[in-house]
């Protein structure tokens, strides 16, 4: 029943992926004012909620793997381990973000990057989460797991700042699409194929998010029982 539901769920998101796709592409009219390039939004917007979603996620997990690490280590354990993927899926969508933004700036702003507040505290955000997955690959000692959930904690604190930062500064990044000024919002013939894609990043992101903290979960295991048969032979 597990393979079957997991083969379900992979086959029904790769189906969302390609609907999302085709939504995007051939669905979705051209903007009357960007034209074609405006598309990315299909695309950018998705890939920051997941990135947003995921670094809460890590910052959940984080905050468990302090709190159970003393009293309750193998809940300590799969806390990190959401920690772990959480970052590490996060940075691959903010890495997305990062990559779509400047493609669309080009286009509309006629240069690849400018230091707005969007901008430079989304830079900020995806830095900090390389160095936490920096910190978990290279560093060594009975302290990474706690020094990488602190930095965990203190990146997620920049999440609310990013989403806010055009609302905060109004500096060249657009105005929110969602929740902004009067007038703000989508029409309706672009606002559903935004949601497809919405939902379809969304189940991707998830996919992948449960393979990695499995993927880590096993890790854990298998370097406890060869820990546990060190410390056996040693006796």
């Amino acid at each position: 029943m597990k393979k079957i539901a997991i083969s379900l769920y992979v086959a029904v998101t790769l189906v969302l992926m390609a609907w999302g796709f085709y939504q995007a592409i051939y669905v979705a009219p051209t903007d009357a004012m960007q034209g074609e390039i405006f598309r990315i939004i299909f695309y950018h917007v998705p890939s920051a909620s997941v990135a947003f979603l995921f670094f809460a996620i890590s910052l959940l997990g984080s905050i468990g793997y302090l709190s159970w690490r003393r009293g309750r280590p193998e809940w300590a354990q799969a806390a990190d381990a959401w920690a772990l993927a959480g970052a590490e899926v996060g940075v691959v969508f903010c890495t997305v973000v990062l990559i779509t933004g400047p493609i669309w700036g080009r286009r509309a702003w006629g240069i690849w990057w400018t230091w707005d507040a969007r901008l430079t505290t989304t830079l900020v955000l995806w830095l900090i989460y390389v160095s936490y997955l920096l910190l978990r690959r290279f560093a060594a000692g009975p302290q990474v797991q706690t020094l990488a959930a602190v930095l965990g904690i203190f990146g997620a604190l920049d999440v609310p700042i990013v989403y806010m930062s055009n609302r905060w500064w109004r500096t060249q990044h657009p105005a929110p699409v969602f929740g902004g000024a009067q007038g703000s919002g989508m029409d309706k013939s672009m606002l559903i194929p935004f949601l497809w894609n919405m939902l379809a990043w969304m189940a991707w992101g998830v996919m992948v998010l449960i393979f990695r903290f499995y993927v880590e979960r096993r890790a854990q295991q298998i370097a406890a029982r060869e820990a546990a048969a060190a410390l056996e032979s040693n006796l």
